[in-house]
């Protein structure tokens, strides 16, 4: 049977490879080849080399701020997402009545579309702030925090579904164990509960990490960048340049081939460390 399976392997993978290799590879290797053009189309394109590189960093601060600016909204969205999705798994796994009834409310967000979510959320903190005559984009820290507080209330069910397979995945010996030790509330929970959760804690991690990078949708509904584009993100940033600045196409083409390095790096050193940590525990 199992030499069966082998010699049809070729065969089941071969639709997906060429799939693969059609709409992700060479989209992407023609792409970084872009990178390094000035072009109007695919076909009609010339070599100059690093200066689209050179032009994204130094012709204006916009990408530069917007680098920033994500990586900031990237670093408290993980940790707040993450804590409070671990906090939410942890009181709903304690045989609380309506459990499931608050699980389903609170994953519920994670199904709303990013431009709606965006929408429906710049009509709550514009209907707050006019009663202080302002509005979401009266100031950049308005909309820096806007934009967690909507990725958190979008992303937090999503987690706490997967912390909540993490802590019942884990055998209730050890904390019987631990109990028996006289661990307390606290001991319990770092010596017992994170380490089991770890595999947890890469998963939701990654997502966070990667999703938060990666907004779009949100920032677009939310702000646009304002004011004065200084709530724009990477991926709105890069928008932007490719197709609101005319002759900036390679630009574009460049900022995007640094936007996936930079993502791609920084999930790949998460997970390397976060893998670490289950091998070692």
């Amino acid at each position: 049977m199992q030499r069966t399976l082998r010699k049809f392997f070729p065969l089941f993978v071969l639709p997906t490879l060429i799939a693969f290799v059609i709409v992700f590879l060479i989209p992407f290797l023609m792409g970084i080849y872009l990178s390094f053009t000035e072009f109007t189309t695919v076909t009609n394109s010339h070599w100059v080399g690093l200066k689209n590189y050179i032009t994204a960093f130094t012709a204006n601060k916009e990408f530069v701020n917007a680098l920033w600016f994500t990586v900031k909204f990237a670093v408290v969205s993980v940790v707040t997402i993450n804590v409070l999705g671990f906090a939410m798994a942890s009181l709903l796994t304690r045989g609380i009545r309506g459990t499931n009834l608050f699980r389903t409310v609170l994953f519920m967000p994670n199904l709303i579309g990013g431009i709606v979510l965006g929408w429906i959320w710049q009509m709550i903190f514009n209907g707050i702030l006019y009663h202080y005559e302002m509005t979401l984009t009266f100031n950049a820290s308005f909309g820096f925090w806007g934009l967690v507080i909507l990725m958190n209330w979008q992303m937090i069910g999503y987690m706490m579904i997967i912390y909540i397979a993490g802590i019942q995945s884990i055998p209730t010996e050890l904390y019987d164990a631990a109990a028996v030790d006289g661990a307390n509330g606290w001991q319990r929970l770092t010596n017992v509960t994170l380490p089991m959760c770890m595999p947890s804690i890469t998963i939701c991690t990654f997502l966070t990490l990667t999703n938060s990078f990666k907004l779009f949708d949100q920032n677009l509904a939310l702000t646009a960048g304002a004011p004065s584009k200084k709530t724009t993100m990477l991926a709105l940033d890069i928008y932007n340049t490719f197709y609101g600045r005319v002759g900036f196409e390679g630009v574009g083409q460049a900022k995007a081939v640094v936007f996936f390095i930079l993502v791609a790096g920084i999930a790949f050193v998460q997970l390397w460390l976060t893998r670490r940590k289950e091998v070692n525990q």
